[in-house]
């Protein structure tokens, strides 16, 4: 299997499908030259890689922001933005967002469940910090 520099940068953002993870992860463990050009990578970036390939993946310029996410669930967006979300989430298989969106869809309970729970803490501690003086 031939990866390109683009794959491998996907590789390490953590911007592939599992299914495409696990196949450069293999490919990886297996052969020496691409473990160097990955090394090689990440060196890259440790400089301060200012690509606008990289600016555009570092800063994440086509992720929908978490509030579009939420509106997407819900249907409540245009058309066109709810096919491009679609697009971002299902072919491209977007990582980041994917996380986003099982975080705030409410059929997660597990998400609501600690979100909740967080937030009860939080209540407390200020409720003891303000007693506390």
């Amino acid at each position: 299997m031939t990866l390109s520099d683009r794959t491998l940068d996907a590789y390490l953002d953590d911007m592939l499908h599992e299914v495409k993870m696990a196949q450069v992860e293999k490919v990886l463990r297996e052969s020496p030259p691409l473990q160097a050009r990955i090394a090689a990578l990440i060196q890259k970036r440790d400089q301060g890689d200012h690509s606008t390939g990289a600016i555009w993946r570092r800063e994440r310029l086509t992720c929908p922001s978490r509030e579009e996410l939420a509106s997407f669930l819900y249907q409540g967006l245009e058309e066109s933005r709810l096919d491009y979300i679609r697009f971002h989430l299902q072919i491209i298989g977007c990582a980041f967002c994917q996380a986003n969106l099982h975080d705030l869809d409410p059929e997660n309970k597990n998400a609501f469940q600690c979100d909740k729970s967080f937030r009860e803490k939080s209540s407390r501690l200020v409720a003891r910090k303000k007693q506390d003086g």
